[in-house]
């Protein structure tokens, strides 16, 4: 896995709202800051309360069963 490059706070604030959102997927991030699913995993890690990540996660892999599309 690639290390997540070093991103402006904005920009780290602009991808965690965007991952929170039910509406953009994994690729959407991808094609406009240039990260990976992993990465975007990572940095979502490190800034997320332990709790609020395993929430998160379990959402997407939720919402990922349903629809192939989605993250």
């Amino acid at each position: 896995m690639k290390k997540t490059p070093d991103l402006s706070s904005a920009h780290v604030s602009d991808i965690v709202q965007m991952a929170l959102s039910d509406h953009v997927s994994f690729d959407v991030i991808q094609r406009e800051y240039g990260l990976s699913e992993p990465q975007v995993k990572e940095l979502m890690r490190s800034n997320l309360k332990p709790g609020s990540y395993r929430a998160w996660r379990k959402r997407v892999r939720d919402f990922g069963d349903r629809r192939a599309h989605y993250k």
